[in-house]
């Protein structure tokens, strides 16, 4: 094995298993699936270019961290925050249309009322509560203690809660 096939073997351990994780990430942030196209696009760009510098702690929280800094980024350029209303949510089996019609309307005002979080709250609640990652991580990706997560956790709930609640 030469030197190129074992750089691209520990690229692919490291990066692809999380491009999922990846893009719904930079959907929640950037506002459309085909910005996010856009976004995770750079941000590989640069995680290759800047690959020699992960040493291997986790993949996932590098990765998510360069989507991050990589929406924000792409954020500043464009100054107008696009509203997310393309996003697909999974599909449930429902009984019947009007079931199905009732879950449909909860998936939107979830996802509206996740929309109009701050993008420090937001992002915190996507990273923990749609894409699993434990509070160290989530740490490492917003570059941030602990503490820091926790609280923002605790104030994203509350601040979610109440968009839900007055939205009934």
């Amino acid at each position: 094995m030469n030197l190129f096939s074992s750089r691209t073997a520990r690229i692919e351990r490291a990066l692809l298993p999380h491009l999922d994780a990846a893009h719904n990430l930079a959907r929640w942030l950037v506002g459309s699936p085909h910005d996010a196209d856009d976004v995770v696009q750079d941000a590989c760009v640069r995680a290759l270019t800047f690959f020699d510098g992960f040493h291997g702690e986790d993949g996932r929280a590098w990765l998510l961290a360069i989507i991050r800094n990589t929406c924000y980024d792409w954020l500043r350029k464009r100054r107008n925050h696009v509203p997310l209303d393309e996003i697909a949510m999974p599909a449930d089996t429902a009984p019947g249309p009007e079931a199905e019609q009732l879950r449909q309307a909860d998936r939107q005002l979830v996802r509206q009322s996740i929309e109009r979080l701050p993008p420090e709250f937001r992002e915190v609640i996507v990273l923990r509560e749609m894409e699993g990652l434990s509070y160290k991580q989530i740490a490492r990706v917003i570059d941030a203690p602990i503490g820091t997560v926790m609280s923002r956790l605790a104030r994203g709930r509350k601040h979610l809660e109440r968009l839900l609640g007055a939205a009934q």
